[in-house]
């Protein structure tokens, strides 16, 4: 059984964790051993990159330190983690991955996306999900989720025009890469996003 490399992502606020549970359980019926990880975070050493990078404390935190801690903890989640795993044949579902960056630093911060790539094709080391699923939510309702589960952490501060950029940045992404990143509205019921994803997992992966 060969590993499988999926990506979650969205705006905050737009459904990624419970999609990632009915995903999981979807794959463990086919016969998958899954791995769930998140970004930044999943091992030690990324869980405390990640402490960093989201603690309030930092508002002057350069735009170009932030994208490079980014990279460091993927770099050490794919190596340590998710590498392993899809060498193993795990099914491997990330909780955000190169994607983010490329919208929250490169376009959210105005650093560019090719920066973005760039810095992290170092960091993935050809490791690259064979699909990522793109939630899409407008910014408004997906701060608005947010606050109304948690308190904020310092990227989900920002203000409404960053988070704007957010979105129209995975968008962007979503049309300029549709073989790789698929797009379902995350305003949909959660089973109905569910079916949606499973019927194109299902033809990604298990289409005979």
């Amino acid at each position: 059984m060969e590993g499988i490399f999926i990506t979650m992502e969205g705006p905050d606020g737009s459904g990624k964790t419970t999609q990632i549970k009915l995903l999981k359980q979807y794959l463990e019926q086919k016969g998958y051993d899954i791995l769930i990880a998140r970004e930044p975070g999943g091992t030690v050493i990324s869980e405390a990159i990640r402490e960093i990078i989201l603690n309030k404390e930092y508002q002057e935190m350069s735009y170009m330190t932030e994208l490079l801690l980014y990279a460091a903890a993927r770099a050490q989640l794919v190596s340590q983690v998710i590498k392993p795993a899809l060498e193993d044949g795990k099914a491997v579902i990330c909780d955000r991955f190169i994607e983010s960056s490329a919208v929250y630093q490169g376009i959210g911060r105005g650093l560019g996306v090719d920066t973005v790539y760039d810095v992290n094709h170092y960091a993935i080391g050809g490791v690259n999900p064979q699909l990522t699923i793109y939630l899409d939510l407008d910014a408004e309702n997906g701060i608005k989720r947010k606050k109304d589960q948690a308190e904020l952490d310092r990227m989900e501060m920002e203000d409404l025009t960053f988070h704007q950029r957010v979105v129209e940045g995975y968008r962007q992404l979503a049309q300029l890469y549709p073989e790789r990143i698929f797009s379902v509205d995350a305003t949909l019921p959660i089973e109905t996003i569910h079916q949606i994803l499973t019927e194109e997992v299902e033809r990604r992966f298990f289409h005979e």
